[in-house]
């Protein structure tokens, strides 16, 4: 548990599905309570994965997910930060901040030498976010969905 500003930081843990839900929901990406557990515990059994939770005064007010993995073409570890989110009420009070300090922290203590983060080519504000944090435009991603 790290705190600093009134903002508190800690791993997520199964008891956190109803706000875990909420703020993937807040990102774009709903899913229920039940979905939102099996996610957490799915984080949870992988040492390679992290999720963390910001809290003010008790609540949750936004989330990070990262995973850790060898880049062949880097030859070197390499974190990925898998979602950020802060609440919309919550904007513009350092949550988003902490967070990815956070995240850059467990990603240097793990080795990594690089980190990266993915955000669709319409979320302008995020973009802003995290070139004001340091982040260059890396390169173009692309994605297919893979099923029926």
């Amino acid at each position: 548990m790290i705190e600093a500003g009134g903002i508190r930081v800690r791993d997520a843990r199964i008891g956190d599905a109803h706000d875990v839900a909420r703020l993937l929901e807040a990102l774009g990406y709903p899913c229920d309570r039940d979905e939102a557990s099996e996610r957490i515990v799915a984080v949870l059994g992988d040492p390679r994965q992290r999720l963390l939770l910001a809290e003010i005064d008790g609540h949750a007010c936004g989330l990070a997910g990262m995973d850790l993995r060898y880049s062949l073409a880097r030859g070197a570890e390499q974190a990925r930060i898998t979602a950020l989110v802060v609440l919309p009420e919550c904007e513009r009070q350092g949550v988003g901040r902490r967070l990815l300090r956070e995240v850059e922290a467990i990603a240097r203590q793990a080795g990594a030498a690089r980190i990266e983060v993915t955000s669709a080519s319409s979320r302008a504000n995020a973009h802003t976010f995290y070139r004001d944090c340091g982040y260059t435009e890396a390169s173009l991603h692309f994605a297919k969905l893979l099923g029926d």
